[in-house]
């Protein structure tokens, strides 16, 4: 019975928070005023409150423009997480721009959609994520290109991080900075995720949306911490493959140093 009133109370409150927010983005859109892209931000926070998140921050987002933020990823809550404490542009799979009413809510927050199934447009693709970077606007990319269960980094695909270079040629940029950040959850309930708990919190290939959004939205209370790091400077002479792998070991570091925390305070005996 709790359950099911907690799960009615957040649906509540993320239809306010969207229909609030739909009004400022769309202006902002139309107009080009991004300054008034803190409406996303705030509707960020309020759907992950309503899902039962703890944030936590450590570090900030780098102030050095172009900026573009590599993160790990693991569920679609990530957008949400990240989102509550930015104002950037996330880049999103292609087929997300066709999802009801998500596609069209992800237009209104500036997403950039890219298809990385389809050969030859990556090219045009990391131009695009480019051009926005040039224009200053953060780009926010999970540069592993698919979720993982948590426990491990997957291999941080280097394609899009070609967006530097593009920045660099087209934009006119002098050079772009790129932002290691770490997205780790590391309780439930109050109690440190172990390895066989930290997947509930995950979201993992083609899974439906909706039994994840009710489980959280039932269940609740889990905790997620997120780790700025330093940013790395890209310039001319970079190599996006490179650049690419040394992003990735710094997220890595950020994520099992955490990690170690967590398992250490799970081994801990209970007063």
């Amino acid at each position: 019975m709790l359950a099911t009133i907690r799960m009615a109370l957040g649906l509540i409150v993320i239809a306010i928070a969207i229909l609030l927010v739909i009004p400022t983005q769309y202006i902002a859109l139309k107009t080009g005023l991004y300054s008034m892209n803190f409406g996303s931000r705030w509707c960020h926070w309020a759907m992950a409150k309503a899902l039962g998140f703890r944030i936590v921050k450590h570090g900030e987002m780098a102030r050095e423009r172009p900026l573009l933020i590599a993160s790990n990823h693991i569920s679609w809550t990530d957008i949400l997480v990240i989102g509550s404490m930015t104002e950037g542009s996330f880049i999103a799979r292609g087929d997300m721009a066709g999802w009801p009413f998500l596609g069209w809510l992800s237009t209104l927050q500036k997403t950039i959609f890219v298809d990385r199934k389809r050969k030859g447009t990556s090219g045009a693709q990391a131009s695009d994520v480019g051009k926005r970077l040039a224009g200053n606007d953060p780009v926010i990319l999970f540069a592993e290109g698919t979720t993982g269960d948590g426990n491990f980094i997957l291999r941080f695909n280097s394609t899009l991080f070609g967006a530097a270079d593009m920045a660099i040629r087209e934009g006119g940029a002098e050079k772009v900075f790129i932002q290691p950040v770490a997205i780790v959850y590391t309780r439930f309930h109050g109690m440190p995720m172990n390895r066989q708990h930290r997947p509930l919190a995950a979201w993992i290939g083609d899974n439906e949306l909706w039994p994840s959004i009710r489980q959280h939205l039932r269940e609740g209370a889990m905790d997620v911490e997120v780790f700025f790091g330093e940013p790395v400077e890209y310039t001319p002479a970079s190599r996006r493959k490179v650049a690419a792998k040394e992003i990735e070991d710094k997220v890595r570091s950020l994520v099992s140093d955490r990690l170690r925390d967590v398992k250490r305070a799970d081994a801990l005996p209970l007063p």
